[in-house]
């Protein structure tokens, strides 16, 4: 049902604009740089594709939509997206099931193997499977005997975009989970319902949402992914890398850019879906009324089963890292195994540059990042005035764009006056803020709708000047969100691929493109030791934070014990 807007609401808006000016400065600030870095580099890419000789026309979608290349992407991108998102469901939920319902030893151990992949590089796992799997490969060659094993194409690409997926659904679910009270399932069982019927009766329908929405997070991320397809993807084409090889390799800007747009489609699409099933959805199990939080019933069978699994992909994932550590050190992987220290001489002398100048540009955007995205999520929390759900839509859609598209997008709308900005630091550094500030607008409104407006009423009521309440009052209760994004914007900066792609120049290079060019040339030892160098980064980083703030892993990642 459609119902008017309230009038008086919308007076009451401007009403507090005009009474504070420094909220009136900060909305439209914070307005003309999400519509300016984000609604404008869109609008520069739609452009480009619809108006292919300068007058509109839909000829370059026609084309597309009708060759047999284009569709065959379209169609191995959905594929691939539909058999990741199911598999890493599928072990997301596992592994959530177990550290949260079921009592397995080793669960700080489940958890940080759950959590590695987010810090590794895009394609790291790719390079790793070919060394394993490859045609050289130590398992396929050395191992088994086989001569040119191929491991590229689909079936390389569901191996590696499961597994450095799965930590997607592991980190929606296992919330899902931990709220679900365990003594549900033991009402079910005293009424004489057995363990299983239990489970599917009461926890599994409880679970869908999560399910649900962890499933369309993982395909929106197969769908978007650019490192792991352009590496390991070998003839099965996909859409991302279309789009890029399009826009760069055949320098058809039109058609690139209009294969971009493809992308958007469904990614927004199902963005929207994904919030909607998480925000309208009421599976609430937890009330204010007091429980004893019980860890569910579980059979000793089912632990060991749980406990293998969670072993056995724990594994396979400390393989890959092991076969990227061992590669660095290997003189010519699958012909020459003697120990070297070449690719380490290599890697510092072509890489130093690019690694210091990934670690500033990540270091200067961080704070940025994560501070922009608090300020939005206060503003639309704790404020009333015209325009607020509009603009925590805007700072949201970030979140569902493409990187191809954002890289396209950020290409043609800044690469001539007024807004020149190519090849330098500052289009980098927006890029990085402008596409992670959704991580921390989102944890910014949920922390901050927990905490009550009474508290900095009280505080404001004796005295104090907004400004001071949120320094002393509201930043202290938020600071685990606010280090969370922060974390999270840094470990995306460096190990971002698809957007900056096309935006590095020969001053700023970014780790990840140089080993994607390493890999390109089969120089698998020096993109190893980047791979590893840039891990190392990652998780020092990491761990000054977790000292520096006194946060857990769980309140540095969201999730639960």
């Amino acid at each position: 049902m459609i119902t008017a807007r309230n009038p008086r609401r919308i007076n009451n808006g401007f009403h507090q604009l005009t009474r504070e000016p420094a909220l009136m400065i900060g909305v439209l600030v914070i307005t003309g740089l999400l519509v300016l870095f984000i609604l404008y580099p869109m609008f520069a890419a739609a452009k480009m594709s619809l108006t292919p000789d300068g007058k509109f026309s839909g000829s370059v979608y026609r084309y597309v939509l009708t060759h047999s290349q284009y569709l065959s992407a379209i169609r191995n991108s959905v594929l691939l997206g539909a058999i990741v998102a199911s598999l890493a469901t599928f072990i997301g939920f596992l592994f959530a099931f177990a550290l949260t319902r079921v009592r397995i030893g080793g669960k700080k151990f489940f958890q940080g193997m759950a959590l590695l992949p987010i810090i590794s590089p895009p394609f790291m796992f790719a390079l790793s499977v070919i060394l394993l799997f490859g045609r050289n490969g130590l398992i396929t060659s050395k191992l088994l005997g086989m001569d040119m094993a191929n491991i590229y194409g689909l079936k390389g690409l569901v191996i590696v975009q499961t597994v450095s997926m799965f930590p997607i659904a592991y980190m929606t679910l296992s919330g899902i989970l931990q709220g679900i009270d365990p003594d549900l399932e033991t009402c079910a069982m005293n009424l004489g319902a057995k363990r299983g019927r239990a489970f599917l009766t009461v926890t599994l329908p409880l679970a869908l949402p999560g399910i649900f929405a962890s499933w369309l997070l993982v395909f929106v991320s197969s769908l978007t992914d650019f490192g792991n397809p352009i590496i390991i993807g070998g003839n099965f084409n996909v859409l991302s890398v279309q789009a890029y090889l399009e826009f760069t390799g055949m320098g058809n800007l039109p058609r690139g850019t209009a294969l971009a747009m493809l992308l958007l489609v469904p990614t927004v699409g199902v963005f929207f879906v994904q919030k909607y099933i998480m925000k309208n959805k009421s599976y609430v199990t937890v009330t204010g009324k007091s429980s004893r939080r019980s860890t569910a019933q579980s059979s000793a069978a089912l632990r060991i089963i749980l406990t293998f699994v969670c072993a056995a992909i724990s594994g396979f994932i400390l393989l890959f890292y092991a076969t990227i550590i061992g590669g660095s050190f290997i003189k010519l992987w699958g012909i020459n195994w003697s120990f070297t220290l070449n690719h380490f001489v290599y890697s510092w002398d072509v890489g130093f540059t690019t690694m210091k100048n990934t670690l500033f540009l990540a270091i200067v955007s961080t704070p940025i990042t994560a501070l922009f995205g608090m300020a939005i999520a206060y503003i639309v929390v704790r404020k009333d005035f015209p325009g607020k759900h509009l603009m925590e839509f805007i700072s949201m859609l970030s979140y569902a764009i493409p990187g191809t598209a954002v890289g396209i997008g950020y290409i043609l709308a800044f690469n001539k006056a007024p807004f020149e900005l190519s090849g330098t630091a500052f289009i980098l550094i927006t890029c990085y803020v402008f596409r992670n500030v959704p991580i921390g607008v989102e944890g910014g409104i949920a922390a901050l709708k927990q905490i009550s407006n009474e508290i900095e009423e009280s505080s404001i009521n004796l005295g104090a000047t907004s400004a001071a309440t949120f320094r002393k009052i509201t930043l202290p209760l938020i600071r685990p969100a606010l280090f969370s994004g922060a974390t999270f914007a840094f470990v995306r900066s460096m190990t971002a691929i698809s957007a900056i792609i096309f935006l590095v120049s020969a001053r700023w290079n970014h780790m990840t493109v140089l080993i994607l060019a390493q890999t390109e040339i089969m120089r698998l030892g020096a993109a190893s030791v980047m791979s590893f160098a840039l891990i190392i980064v990652i998780m020092v980083f990491i761990f000054i934070i977790m000292k520096v703030t006194g946060l857990g892993r769980e309140q540095i990642f969201g999730t639960t014990k």
